[in-house]
């Protein structure tokens, strides 16, 4: 089969990663979802989340190094057979373990299945580092905005209907189902995967910005986090954008720990749901709109910008007890999430060597990642204890009480309102600072080789 142009080779693994992504991420919600419907324990669910976000920055720096050392398509590839794998390893211990074992969060062969299950769900987090390299490779550098933009919408559709697919499928066919619908569309995702040809390397110089390989070099197939952390520092500002990316997802760790309690407290959870998944549509309008206009010729000001309207929100959607407000809030919040997302991914697009991208890419979602896990962790017991009393008969409730509102919903609402506040004060320090400066410099100038950054292999 002839070689494929590199725009049609980038819809087809678009599409094929959106499906696997929606694949994946139903079966994490399902093992949630059905975890706690037959054990009804809010730890086991809460250990779900943890093991989720612990193996994604665990295992981020070895994925990012097999996107460079390795195709992208057959890193892709084995990403799904993994999954294919570990997703029928689960499927036949349920078939064998009698179902009241899984009613006891004490009985190892619960948490032998969560572990199955959820290295099958993080070996797909493989091609979330995958696909922006394939968008410097295949993508000119003046579209890769928009093409980031298609990204985040193809999570957006994810966003929007895998809690409604796994919901669905617990309630109707239980775990096996959604293990069973989950294997189905692993094998069509490989089989598609193995249609798509990638276009040649003439096609794609232009694209990828890429010096030539050294035919004599030899392969070099370590993690090397050495390396990858002198090419991060070799980029003026670039620590500086990965750790202020870092330190949002700190603050964003406050929306993971208390929304969904908030809004519980607001309305029954079939509304909620609903609120949600209309919701959610925001996100896919928001990567339309970046695949139409794009982010402009400085996206690094964008994210910026992006962020301090996103914290100036969050600090005031929950500054009453309202629902219009409350959704409103949301709605703009996750509006504005792909623009910053895309804004990351294209400057890093720009002054990262596309050789050493992938190991890049892994590296901040290692960093980025371990941070909301954390606060999600610190969060929870700190409103519980001490915010949650502090508004409700202490002196927060005296003093701001008569407007604010007293009660546990206004102990939440009053920590989204000074983590807002927060981001507001973090991003107009990152405006103003010299790291902000020198990347913006560095993405105006021309693109950087790992040549000029690393010795050259021996």
């Amino acid at each position: 089969m002839a070689a494929s142009s590199p725009v049609r080779a980038f819809y087809n693994l678009l599409v094929n990663n959106a499906v696997a992504g929606v694949t994946n991420f139903t079966v994490w919600f399902a093992i949630t979802f059905w975890v706690f419907l037959e054990t009804r324990s809010v730890f086991a669910t809460g250990m779900i989340a943890g093991v989720f976000l612990v193996l994604t920055a665990g295992f981020a720096v070895w994925f990012g190094s097999l996107v460079d050392h390795y195709p992208k398509t057959r890193v892709m590839l084995g990403s799904s057979l993994a999954s294919l794998a570990l997703y029928g390893l689960s499927l036949g211990l349920l078939l064998i373990t009698p179902g009241a074992v899984f009613r006891d969060v004490a009985q190892p062969q619960l948490w032998i299945l969560i572990g199955l299950v959820m290295l099958g769900v993080i070996a797909g987090n493989v091609r979330n580092i995958a696909l922006p390299t394939l968008v410097t490779l295949l993508v000119p550098e003046d579209r890769r905005d928009r093409a980031n933009g298609l990204v985040g919408m193809a999570t957006g559709v994810g966003f929007l209907t895998t809690s409604v697919i796994s919901g669905l499928l617990v309630a109707w066919a239980g775990m096996m189902g959604a293990l069973g619908v989950a294997l189905g569309l692993t094998v069509l995702v490989i089989l598609h995967l193995l249609t798509i040809r990638m276009p040649t390397a003439a096609q794609t110089a232009a694209s990828a910005a890429e010096a030539p390989a050294d035919p004599t070099a030899r392969p070099d197939r370590r993690v090397d986090l050495k390396g990858t952390l002198k090419v991060v520092g070799a980029v003026p500002g670039l620590f500086a954008l990965i750790l202020f990316a870092a330190f949002n997802n700190f603050l964003g760790g406050v929306f993971m720990a208390l929304m969904d309690a908030y809004g519980l407290s607001l309305m029954p959870v079939q509304a909620w749901g609903f609120l949600w998944a209309a919701i959610s549509v925001s996100f896919i309008v928001s990567g339309l709109v970046i695949a139409k206009v794009g982010l402009g010729p400085k996206p690094l000001r964008t994210l910026l910008i992006v962020n301090l309207i996103m914290w100036s929100v969050a600090s005031v959607f929950t500054i009453q007890a309202s629902i219009p407000l409350l959704a409103v809030g949301c709605a703009i919040w996750i509006f504005l999430g792909p623009w910053a997302e895309a804004a990351e991914q294209t400057t890093l697009q720009k002054v990262v060597p596309y050789e050493r991208q992938g190991r890049v890419f892994g590296f901040a979602q290692s960093v980025e990642q371990s941070a909301s896990p954390l606060t999600a962790f610190l969060i929870g017991p700190l409103t519980q204890f001490i915010v949650i009393p502090f508004m409700t008969d202490g002196w927060g409730a005296r003093a701001i009480g008569g407007w604010f509102g007293t009660g546990p919903d206004r102990g939440m609402a009053l920590v989204f309102t000074v983590a807002g506040l927060c981001g507001v004060v973090l991003t107009l320090l990152a405006f103003n600072s010299r790291a902000y400066r020198r990347l913006s410099a560095a993405y105006a100038g021309p693109p950087t080789t790992a040549a000029e950054v690393l010795e050259p292999a021996g």
